[in-house]
C-alpha cells in the first residue's frame, strides 16, 4: 500500500468515525437508555410531560392504549395524576413515536411501573403488538379481567 493510499484510508476513517459519534450525539437515547426527570404534566394516561432539567420530553407509556375519551379515560388519567405528577421519576427509552418518547415510565423506589399499573387497575389495554420482555402486560390484563376492574367491570342491569 503507498503513502497516498494509506492515507487515504486513514482519512476516511476518521471521518467514518466522527459521522458515528456525530450520529450518537443527534439521538438523544437509545432503547434501554435511561432518564431521570420530574412529571410535570399528564396530557392523557398514557403521555406525559417529563422534566429533565435542561428541559422536557414528551413522554408515552410503551405498550399500553387506554381509553380516550369519557369517563374511563377521565378515571386512567386521574389515576396516572395521583401516581406521577410533581414527582421524580425514570423513563426506559424504548423508541419514538411522533415526536414522543416512547418509554416505560418509573416512579418511587424500587419503581412503580406506571403502565404495567394501569393495565392491572384495569384502565389500560396492553398493546398486543408491544409486550414487555416477560410477558408482565399479558399477565396484569389476565389479573384485571378476572377480578372484573375498570374496562373489564360487568356492566351493571338498570
Amino acid at each position: 500500500m503507498g503513502v497516498a493510499q494509506s492515507l487515504l484510508s486513514r482519512r476516511a476513517s476518521g471521518w467514518f468515525l466522527g459521522l458515528l459519534i456525530f450520529g450518537a450525539g443527534l439521538s438523544t437515547a437509545f432503547a434501554g437508555d435511561s432518564f431521570h426527570g420530574k412529571v410535570t404534566a399528564v396530557r392523557s394516561a398514557e403521555v406525559m410531560v417529563l422534566d429533565y432539567g435542561q428541559g422536557r420530553y414528551i413522554v408515552r407509556l410503551f405498550g399500553i392504549d387506554a381509553p380516550k375519551e369519557g369517563p374511563p379515560a377521565a378515571e386512567a388519567k386521574l389515576f396516572v395524576e395521583k401516581l406521577v405528577l410533581d414527582q421524580e421519576a425514570r423513563a426506559r427509552f424504548e423508541g419514538r413515536k411522533n415526536g414522543e418518547m416512547v418509554s416505560r415510565l418509573f416512579t418511587g423506589d424500587p419503581g412503580v411501573d406506571i403502565g404495567l399499573e394501569l393495565v392491572r387497575a384495569g384502565l389500560a389495554r396492553r398493546l398486543r403488538t408491544l409486550e414487555y420482555k416477560y410477558g408482565e402486560l399479558a399477565a396484569a390484563e389476565e389479573e384485571a379481567k378476572k377480578a372484573g376492574r375498570g374496562i373489564w367491570a360487568t356492566p351493571q342491569p338498570k
